[in-house]
């Protein structure tokens, strides 16, 4: 019988995310006899538990495929955690109640750890309401984090935004040494998981290239020997360039720069790693020093996009619809990565139950014996993740970008009390 489905993106969005819709809306038309109408929700699951709705069937096709190229969210994204069942029952008879006005019967969560974690839940209690759904979690984090698929849509292109953009402010420092700035530090994104700081050693052609540091979460702090080893470097080189995850903890176990502030899914808040080291090497070293923080830039960077990234957010959307229109539910579409030197994937079902809240991290294997870098084998996972060019139309000299109508549904039910 025929349905509608739901489609959200949720969490810190990529250059990419709005690829994987995209591909979902125009691989929805193929399956008329199965899929309806494909609704977005404004903002994540808020989206659908305020019942704001936008109808996708309202864009044009161009407008459509346009997204392909659009950076953030296009519908837009939160950070929403659903408790359990157990906790908020209200929540998940809302989101049947909302489901069932619109016969939707396909729910499509775009996501990372946390998205997959509520499209599990709502997996699996839709049935216990008696509103069966078909529920898939679509892969999505510039982490690359999430357990099972080889890697994460989002993360190849923050990676090619990363090595890039150490590669040419190392050479900007390279050229001032001398009688300017010593070192350089740039703190990327990475809460537990180093993947984003080590795709910085794709900038080097030589092993003696920037950066010439890199501190990640999986690896403690060690103050003595991190000034150590910059100020050789420093002695050697002329300056050192030294790119930090944003996740970098203490003896202790705790953030270098933690916060007293959570975010909506609970986690402390970070960044300022970068300006922490910057002090201490000034006090310490008496080194001129520069940092920046990549921030937002690294996983909105389309003009920069990796194609290998682009395909994989295109095929994980695609293969949500297919996957939907067979009857599976509590599934994720996962990357696999073939054998051999010559770079292969595909896409096949894994269980959310295999996925959610697990998180990966970077392996020891791909971590240098002093703790200050990547190996070979690291540089081997990460380097066809970045491939190819996928750029976007421009206009004026910037991306041209297309802006969405974001026509709403008319509402059915009473307005949703937290």
């Amino acid at each position: 019988m025929k349905k509608n489905a739901f489609y959200a993106q949720s969490g810190g969005v990529t250059s990419v995310i709005n690829a994987t819709a995209a591909a979902l809306i125009l691989e929805s038309k193929k399956y008329q006899s199965k899929i309806g109408k494909v609704y977005a929700g404004k903002n994540g699951i808020l989206g659908a538990l305020k019942e704001e709705l936008f109808d996708t069937s309202k864009e044009t096709l161009a407008t459509i495929k346009s997204l392909k190229t659009t950076p953030g969210g296009a519908f837009g994204s939160c950070r929403i955690k659903l408790k359990s069942f157990e906790e908020n029952k209200k929540e998940y008879i809302r989101l049947v109640e909302v489901f069932k006005a619109h016969d939707i019967g396909y729910f499509f969560y775009n996501g990372g750890n946390d998205s997959a974690d509520t499209a599990f839940k709502v997996s699996q209690i839709s049935q216990n309401l008696g509103y069966p759904i078909s529920c898939i979690a679509i892969p999505k984090t510039v982490d690359n984090d999430l357990v099972v698929t080889d890697c994460c849509p989002g993360f190849g292109s923050a990676a090619k935004y990363i090595a890039t953009s150490t590669l040419e402010a190392s050479l900007d420092v390279a050229s001032m040494s001398e009688t300017s700035t010593k070192v350089f530090i740039l703190e990327v994104m990475g809460r537990h998981a180093g993947w984003m700081a080590a795709s910085s050693a794709l900038a080097r052609v030589s092993k003696d290239d920037a950066p010439h540091v890199i501190l990640l979460p999986e690896v403690t702090f060690n103050q003595k020997k991190f000034l150590s080893k910059v100020n050789n470097i420093v002695k050697s080189k002329g300056y050192c360039v030294i790119v930090t995850s944003e996740g970098v903890k203490n003896s202790k176990g705790k953030f270098l720069t933690e916060s007293n502030t959570k975010d909506a899914f609970g986690h402390v808040q970070l960044g300022g790693v970068a300006p922490y080291l910057a002090n201490l090497i000034s006090k310490k070293l008496k080194l001129k020093n520069h940092w920046a923080v990549s921030d937002y830039l690294q996983r909105s960077a389309r003009h920069i996009a990796s194609k290998t990234d682009l395909l994989h957010a295109e095929a994980v959307g695609i293969n949500a619809v297919r996957y939907a229109v067979k009857g599976m539910n509590g599934v994720m579409p996962v990357i696999v990565r073939g054998k051999g030197k010559k770079y292969t994937w595909k896409i096949k079902p894994a269980p959310l139950s295999k996925i959610a809240n697990l998180e990966k991290k970077l392996p020891k294997s791909f971590i240098s014996k002093d703790g200050f870098d990547v190996n070979s084998k690291a540089i081997e996972y990460l380097s066809p993740l970045i491939k190819g060019e996928a750029y976007p139309r421009f206009k004026n000299g910037i991306p041209r970008i297309k802006k969405l109508k974001l026509i709403q549904v008319k509402k059915k039910l009473p307005n949703w009390k937290a």
